[in-house]
């Protein structure tokens, strides 16, 4: 199947035919799929409420478009390449075939403990083969996934399963992560406490240590798997079926779940994926993401696998057990095509070449990028010591939201220019309007980034509150999908990235909303009031400021800022951890009450110079407090 655009006046075609007439467009990508029964209509939409159906009344399963559809010529090839967190370990190599019998397998233990077309199942794993094949399970038998970093605390873990009353949870018994091991088991069974709706524990053995399991509720997976047939027949799903819930931050305190449906996604992520990357069947591609984040969804499982490409999957992480491990693995396995975050190539900068020089990286055709924008600094350095030049960089922008890729260079085909974004893939229609939402026009212009027609893999809503699906990315430019971020273009017609324009911040590409941290915060019980910002952080792109109100009777304030990092670490996770805590003896507020964010940021990232004018605000003298006892950025 052939949907790979390969020159840059096949790009300018393809785009052109694509905005002319989308429905025809995206008809064509998709009878490259199996359906079971064809579309009555390709789109029909509004940004109003909003509504967007694509491929209407179609029928189609995706994991029979991975499983099924390649077993006949790719039955023998790699789909999943696994890498272990030791890399004194052995690796798997699982084929098409083997893949096909495991996720047949686990769907019928699946529907043997009750799950099926509709019924919400969380997977809370390592990186190991057996997230990937749970995913493929859940696709194929109907039920709806929602995958939670394993990072995240019980707390989140228990607020995302009420959310989506969720029936069952995947776990194993604990995982390796550098040289920690980390007792999930554990976090699952603290969890379930307080979410009654989860009546079954499938529980991988992945690290061999102690578990309690709960009789009646948790099963080990290799038990659940034994005796199941190898085969089984895919539910036959409409088009618009949810096929998976992601929970994302928000700018209000309570996680938002994501939606996306079957048929759109399937066709946009495997479009997409063969375009950015270039990929040619043969090719071994790596994406270093974790399943827990919208990448690893799109760009490690669906994408890749429908393209019937082989995907690296890895379980550690990119210091252990040396700054090296990356560009080990890269030339153990004949990597092509390289795709990791801006964070992870600073980290690595930070340790300089050396690290690099043992690798020959010759196999090396593609180095992508994705979480957020990367620096110039990073991408030079990306593109010279580890594509050696010859490497074109895929600085991808998307979300959650998107589903997919929505701004990037094509591998090879669009010219480069470090730090941005580039191009529209085709079938995106990308708009910059200023604040009061009048589009800009031409090149060189700057302000907000919003789309204006519908793509396959948009989000359909955010579970169990279509309101705040509407508030949050359809309400501030009518007649537009909001990003939520700011962008310029320049004169070439280039999009670059310039960050969030609301209250989220960015941290190493995982959005954590201001308010939830805030919210996490305010439970210590010394604490009065909080207020969350980002700001410039040399490794991670933006890190976490906190400006804390305490009451500090009887207590050193290093002792109160330890215990703050803690409780936040409990509630959310480690990710959410601020890096820098501030107690404050106010915070500026406008006289409504409004934390004015905007000085908070400037004093956050060292820009103490122009404040703008303070002298409406209810306690401006507090400014120069703060100003004084700020944190130096890092």
């Amino acid at each position: 199947m052939s949907n790979k655009i390969q020159t840059l006046s096949g790009y300018i075609h393809e785009y052109s035919k694509s905005i002319q007439d989308p429905e025809n467009f995206w008809s064509r990508i998709a009878d490259s799929f199996h359906w079971q029964r064809r579309w009555d209509s390709v789109v029909e939409w509004n940004f109003e409420e909003p509504n967007i159906n694509w491929f209407v009344n179609a029928k189609l399963n995706i994991s029979e478009n991975i499983l099924e559809r390649h077993l006949f010529i790719l039955g023998d090839k790699p789909a999943i390449i696994w890498e272990p967190n030791d890399p004194g370990e052995a690796g798997r190599i699982i084929t098409y075939r083997e893949l096909y019998e495991m996720v047949c397998q686990f769907s019928n233990a699946m529907k043997a403990h009750g799950i099926g077309k509709g019924d919400r199942v969380i997977i809370y794993m390592p990186m190991v083969p057996e997230a990937a094949v749970a995913m493929l399970a859940c696709a194929r038998i109907g039920a709806v996934h929602s995958v939670v970093f394993a990072g995240f605390s019980a707390q989140s873990l228990s607020d995302r399963i009420n959310d989506c009353q969720a029936t069952m949870v995947l776990t194993s018994d604990g995982n390796f992560r550098g040289n920690k091991t980390i007792p999930i088991k554990e976090i699952v069974d603290e969890a379930l406490k307080s979410a009654p709706s989860a009546e079954k524990v499938i529980v991988l053995q992945r690290t061999g240590q102690r578990v309690d399991m709960q009789d009646g509720r948790d099963i080990w997976w290799h038990d659940a798997i034994t005796g199941m047939a190898k085969e089984n027949k895919a539910e036959i799903m409409d088009s618009e079926d949810m096929l998976f819930i992601l929970y994302t931050s928000g700018s209000t305190g309570k996680p938002k779940g994501v939606v996306h449906t079957c048929g759109g996604y399937m066709v946009y992520t495997c479009y997409s994926f063969q375009n950015a990357f270039q990929y040619s069947i043969g090719d071994v591609y790596w994406c270093t993401a974790d399943i827990g984040w919208i990448t690893g969804h799109s760009y490690i499982v669906y994408g890749p696998l429908l393209a019937g490409a082989t995907t690296l999957m890895f379980e550690g992480v990119p210091t252990y057990p040396d700054p090296g491990r990356f560009w080990n693995i890269c030339d153990k396995h004949r990597v092509n095509q390289f795709y990791t975050a801006p964070t992870a190539i600073r980290a690595l900068q930070v340790f300089g070449t050396e690290p690099i020089e043992p690798y020959r990286l010759d196999s090396l055709k593609v180095i992508g990028s994705v979480g957020e924008p990367i620096n110039e600094e990073a991408w030079h350095w990306y593109h010279d010591h580890v594509g050696k030049g010859k490497c074109p960089v895929v600085d991808t922008w998307w979300q959650t939201e998107t589903g997919g890729i929505m701004i990037s260079p094509i591998a090879g085909v669009t010219p480069t220019k470090p730090a941005y974004a580039t191009l529209p893939l085709p079938g995106i229609q990308p708009v910059i309007v200023d604040n009061n939402g009048k589009e800009l026009t031409g090149n060189t212009v700057e302000g907000n980034l919003c789309i204006k027609f519908p793509w396959p893999s948009m989000l359909r809503t955010t579970y169990g509150d279509h309101e705040r699906c509407r508030q949050t990315y359809f309400s501030s430019f009518k007649g537009y999908y909001f990003t939520g971020d700011g962008v310029k273009r320049d004169e070439d017609g280039y999009y670059r990235i310039l960050g969030r324009v609301d209250d989220v911040i960015n941290v190493s590409g995982h959005r954590m909303g201001t308010a939830e941290v805030e919210n996490a915060i305010n439970e210590h019980p010394k604490v009065i009031e909080s207020a969350v910002v980002g700001y410039p952080h040399e490794i991670k792109g933006q890190g976490i400021y906190a400006y804390v109100i305490c009451d500090m009777e009887g207590r050193s304030e290093e002792n109160l800022i330890n215990e703050i990092r803690e409780t936040v670490t409990k509630i959310i996770g480690p990710i959410a951890k601020p890096d820098k805590i501030q107690i404050v003896p106010g915070l500026p507020k406008t006289r409504s009450g409004k934390i004015m964010r905007r000085i908070l940021r400037k004093i956050a990232s060292g820009d103490m110079a122009n404040m703008g004018d303070t002298s409406t605000l209810l306690n401006p003298a507090v400014v120069e407090q703060i100003k004084e006892k700020a944190l130096t950025p890092s």
